[in-house]
């Protein structure tokens, strides 16, 4: 049978679409069948609260959400992110980058199984919903894996190509560019892409060039992250890693730099020259001491920057807002000017040029026609008040889990978080809520899905360490031995059942030191 399409009114609010010189305004937003089909502006600036409008029968509204006045902006997109290396969060630290890389990383992976990926794509996901993340920029191998975790959850992903010579194909890289970009999976997107110009023969990067010209598509990559990187191909190039690239016809197209933190007056000009864009991870690059990217630069000559976290294992954490501040942050003690990226260019960088990286002009602001792809932001909680600027307020937090009392139109009372994220998808509605409680963090994610309510619990393992000498599934199990004195282990039970008042998902993170380590095991 043919899915009913959602209708949904969020009022009430204070919505900032993100459209060039459009403040913040009070209104409501109506989304039919996933996209924004009318942003309505109050009639009074002095207006807290917009009535609700007097419908014809036809115009009843399947869900209506009152904001509070809240914030409705867009989602944050993750534009660099390796979401499955979640298992090796505080794994090798304390390491310079290429050692860390070759003697501690590329080991541990080699031993993931296509499930482990599935599972720790869906953790990572779980940690972007906390900060307001919709979609990210994902790099790294299974991608089948990973595409069914970002779609059982309603998550949007663009996959990049990851291919290099130990690993990945040109065959492979086209498949997977029909699979995600060309065939009908609204949720999923692909982009050409390879690992680093140092894993990478001169022959596989002439054949990525091809590929990407014979699509006319963009190229991205890992470049210029640290100095030795750099000097190391002028020695075997007489290049810099951007200009030798550009020399093999890589970025004919265009394309997107993940760091750029080492760069000449020449690599500037190549990329406004290819319109090559830059995603800065400035908390990566802080844990392995690669440097500080000049972002400032990048923005005086018009050369779009947009923002990543990079994977969990050079950053620790996923969480959009640590990354804003340290944007402006930096720049600001780099150049000793206090005036050095302000909050609203950081905010623009984190969603309307995220989604310029990842190819998604479909969700870069809140306009009719657009996916509905945004979030709320609890302006009650201390650490957004007083409401003087709120994207300075927005940019200048940190993700900190404070809480206050709600009851949802069901009566059942909950707590809530700095950030209530609502998406609306293509193909259904979400709606995912953070939650805080006694016993931890949640996400409880309410939506029109595939059919059936599933319930899955999951935070990160605790305890172990991981060698070459036993498999990933040895590790995970010692990982969840060793959580069961702890006050958090990994739970992945699961059950399907359907409720004929509700079709969704919900999601709920929890503290389970009272768990047993074998239903911690649980694979949904």
């Amino acid at each position: 049978s043919r899915r009913k399409r959602m209708r949904t009114r969020i009022y009430n609010a204070r919505i900032l679409t993100m459209e060039e010189k459009r403040p913040v305004f009070k209104g409501e937003i109506y989304i039919d069948g996933g996209k924004i089909f009318r942003i309505k502006e109050a009639k009074t600036e002095k207006s807290e609260r917009t009535e609700k409008p007097a419908l014809n029968e036809e115009e009843k509204w399947d869900e209506e959400i009152d904001a509070e006045g809240n914030l409705i902006m867009p989602g944050f997109k993750n534009a660099h992110t390796h979401s499955a290396m979640t298992f090796l969060r505080s794994y090798a630290d304390d390491m310079k980058l290429q050692e860390w890389l070759f003697d501690k990383v590329f080991p541990a992976e080699a031993k993931l199984t296509s499930d482990d990926v599935y599972h720790l794509t869906k953790l990572a996901i779980l940690e972007y919903l906390t900060s307001g993340i919709t979609a990210a920029f994902d790099m790294y191998k299974l991608k089948q894996d990973s595409a069914k975790a970002a779609e059982e959850l309603g998550f949007r992903m663009v996959f990049c190509g990851d291919i290099n010579d130990f690993g990945g194909t040109l065959e492979e890289m086209e498949q997977d560019y029909f699979r995600y970009q060309c065939e009908e999976t609204p949720l999923l997107s692909y982009q050409f892409g390879f690992h680093a110009e140092y894993t990478t023969s001169r022959n596989l990067m002439e054949g990525i060039a091809q590929l990407a010209g014979k699509y006319k598509k963009p190229v991205y990559v890992h470049c210029s992250e640290t100095k030795r990187e750099v000097e190391e191909c002028r020695e075997k190039t007489g290049m810099t890693p951007i200009a030798y690239m550009d020399s093999l016809g890589l970025f004919e197209n265009g394309g997107g730099l993940f760091h750029g933190v080492h760069l000449d007056e020449a690599d500037f000009d190549i990329m406004k020259k290819k319109k090559i864009c830059v995603v800065t991870n400035p908390a990566s690059n802080l844990k392995l001491a690669s440097g500080i990217a000049p972002v400032k630069t990048y923005l005086e000559k018009g050369i779009p920057v947009a923002i990543g976290t990079d994977g969990p294992a050079s950053n620790n954490c996923l969480d959009m807002f640590k990354e804003m501040f340290l944007v402006t942050g930096l720049q600001k003690v780099v150049h000793n000017d206090p005036e050095a990226v302000p909050a609203a260019d950081v905010l623009k960088m984190a969603t309307v040029n995220g989604a310029y990286a990842m190819g998604l002009d479909n969700c870069d602001i809140l306009a009719e026609g657009k996916y509905a792809d945004l979030i709320m932001i609890d302006l009650m909680q201390p650490n957004m008040q007083p409401i003087q600027n709120i994207e300075k307020n927005v940019v200048g937090k940190f993700n900190v889990p404070s809480v206050q009392k709600k009851s949802s139109k069901k009566g059942v009372t909950i707590l809530i978080t700095v950030i209530v994220t609502v998406l609306i998808m293509t193909g259904g509605f979400f709606a995912y809520s953070v939650l805080t409680g006694s016993k931890g963090l949640s996400v409880k994610v309410e939506g029109n899905t595939s059919g059936n309510m599933y319930e899955q619990q999951a935070t990160n393992p605790a305890g172990g360490d991981y060698t070459s000498d036993y498999t990933f599934d040895q590790y995970y199990n010692d990982l969840v031995k060793n959580a069961v004195n702890s006050t958090t282990t990994t739970n992945n039970t699961a059950k399907n059942y359907t409720d004929k008042n509700f079709d969704g998902i919900i999601i709920d993170t929890k503290s389970s030191g009272e768990k047993s380590a074998q239903s911690a095991y649980e694979k949904v």
